[in-house]
């Protein structure tokens, strides 16, 4: 979403590539513009993509570069005219068509349902998850609760028939993240829709370049991936010469663990069985039919919510807070209590010991209020009010108190829809208007979904022979002999961890237990939380899924980390004992 339009023409300009991808969808651009779309203030796509294939078009033009990207976003017909009207002024002969059957919101809704079989939760299939308080909220309201947006994760099924059917340029709604690539390679080596090695092999592809640039160290400008995919869907992840950052096993072992299901990725094309992939100048991967439904990003009008940011500083920290929340609690009456939704009160920093100066000694509350009603979160802020001459010594907060303001936000509910229902298809544009259109259909086959794999490992540290070769420790940080990477799957938090050296894969993978990754969690460890946990020998990584950590997720997240993004190095800056000889 925030890349420079120039990316796209430095990617058709650096070097030779056949296709252009681009994924600018995270779930919540979608739903942010959605109201103003409907009522016609918001032009329903993403600018930047507009202004990328106006610096890029004689490029693309000369070089027959194919460009697949979903800036379609809300309204991808009205992208793909007014770049069709861009080829004719230019005098370029180039074909432009977009996909559409992705937005299912005239279909689902105005309201969201108000039952749970009304609308499947993605996670409803497995019986370890425990729903959290806020899953369903929409169902404890007294009145309809408006949807904002409803848009299913389409495959690569309606960009191949366009290709094949002459497109140049084919503007997406929301196509599933490696959609685009997974395309480019289908039609480019001309697998059939059951080649689903191939196709699974494609979709990792399309996975690790589709949400980064790569880089290591503190580079300033890391330059962006081409995946170059042979015809056995194995592939080889390289840049452009020239551009700064690195490529290499390391980069693309992160890459590959991040915002991962477990050891079955998903995709409505193909589920590929990720086990047993190998990082390194190739690696390989096996696949089957897709399941039978896809996912459904749900929006709707969540309530209201705000935040105060408060400081204290220096000595006896802990208690201070401690008295704060004491008045706070004591002046909500019953009634605002039992009507908030989210009330949580989160210290941000530890006190330095012997501080240099103030803000060494400084630390943050951060608190997070949501309720239905601007009236209940605007009488929970109130409070603060009421104490502000009679608080602890040195209390003060930012100047700018607009956050302190209760303000609508958008709450996320992801769903599950049948592929069968989908209508997908693929429209032409040509003088201004949709020339031809076709329906591209359905998979083939489906493949039930079943409950995924987590295990723990069979061979214990204590009893492993490979790194029980004597009993000293040293005490070092988890992330000086590991790398890691995390990421957000709605309510849901993905982790996973690799060390850089063989020889340490056996301690890791006998270290990082679901019990130890739920000591490492800490004071943020729920009861409620299910934890699933899967290895991926070949690359010596295990990658755990904490459901539930993130509350609804997405817009809605009351975590100061509401994406996961720093939940890997805040696990890797744990002090663990070592075995010395493996140093």
């Amino acid at each position: 979403m925030g890349d420079p339009a120039y990316e796209m023409y430095r990617q058709a300009t650096l070097g030779d590539v056949d296709f252009i991808t681009g994924d600018y969808l995270a779930e919540v651009n979608l739903a942010n513009n959605a109201k103003a779309w409907r009522q016609g203030q918001h032009p329903g796509y993403e600018n930047t993509a507009w202004e990328g294939l106006k610096q890029t078009i004689d490029v693309i033009a000369e070089m027959g570069i194919r460009v697949i990207i979903n800036r379609g976003a809300l309204d991808p017909k009205a992208l793909a005219l007014k770049v069709q009207a861009l080829f004719s002024q230019k005098g370029h002969n180039l074909t432009v068509a977009y996909t559409s059957g992705d937005d299912l919101y005239p279909e689902l809704g105005p309201n969201m349902p108000t039952t749970r079989e009304g609308l499947e939760h993605l996670d409803s299939g497995n019986p370890s998850v425990i729903p959290s308080d806020l899953t369903y909220a929409f169902l404890e309201a007294e009145e309809a609760v408006p949807m904002i947006s409803a848009h299913a994760y389409l495959g690569a099924r309606g960009i191949v028939d366009g290709l094949r059917r002459g497109a140049d340029i084919i503007i997406c709604g929301r196509v599933a993240d490696a959609s685009p690539v997974i395309a480019a390679a289908w039609f480019w080596h001309g697998w059939s829709e059951t080649d689903y090695d191939f196709l699974a092999g494609s979709l990792i592809a399309g996975h690790l370049i589709e949400c980064s640039a790569y880089e290591l160290d503190n580079l300033v400008m890391p330059g962006f991936p081409i995946a170059e995919i042979a015809y056995d869907g194995s592939c080889v992840v390289t840049k452009h010469p020239g551009t700064q950052g690195f490529v290499n096993v390391d980069t693309v072992r992160c890459q590959f663990l991040y915002e991962l299901q477990g050891d079955v990725y998903l995709n409505s094309d193909v589920s590929a069985f990720i086990g047993h992939v190998l990082v390194e100048d190739v690696g390989k991967d096996r696949g089957s039919p897709p399941p039978p439904t896809t996912k459904l990003a749900v929006f709707y009008e969540g309530g209201f919510e705000a935040e105060l940011l408060l400081n204290a500083t220096g000595y006896a920290t802990s208690h201070k807070w401690a008295l704060l929340e004491k008045q706070v609690r004591y002046l909500l009456p019953k009634s605002v209590l039992d009507a908030v939704e989210t009330l949580e009160s989160q210290t941000v920093g530890i006190p330095a010991p012997n501080p240099a100066w103030q803000l060494e000694s400084t630390t943050y509350m951060r608190v997070f209020i949501a309720a239905r009603s601007q009236e209940t979160v605007a009488a929970v802020t109130s409070v603060f009010q009421q104490i502000s001459l009679r608080h602890f010594s040195g209390f003060h907060s930012s100047l700018d108190s607009r956050t302190a303001l209760p303000k609508p936000f958008l709450a996320y509910y992801p769903a599950l829809v049948e592929q069968s229902k989908l209508k997908e298809r693929i429209n032409f544009v040509d003088n201004g208007v949709v020339s031809r259109s076709y329906e591209t259909g359905h998979p083939p086959e489906y493949e039930a979904l079943t409950v995924r794999h987590s295990y723990d490992p069979e061979v214990k540290v204590s009893s492993n022979p490979t790194i029980s070769c004597h009993q000293s420790r040293t005490s070092m940080r988890l992330g000086d002999i590991a790398l890691a990477r995390s990421g957000d799957k709605g309510s849901n938090l993905n982790f996973g961890i690799f060390v850089l050296k063989p020889a340490h894969w056996d301690w890791l993978r006998s270290y990082m237990t679901i019990s130890r990754m739920r000591s490492l969690l800490g004071s943020d460890d729920r009861e409620s939380f299910f934890i699933e946990r899967v290895e991926f020998p070949r690359i010596q990584a295990v990658h755990f899924v904490v459901y539930g950590i993130l509350g609804r997720g997405v817009s809605s997240s009351s975590r100061l980390d509401g994406f996961g993004k720093g939940f890997a190095d805040y696990i890797r800056d744990k002090i663990i004992e070592f075995p010395t000889c493996l140093i």
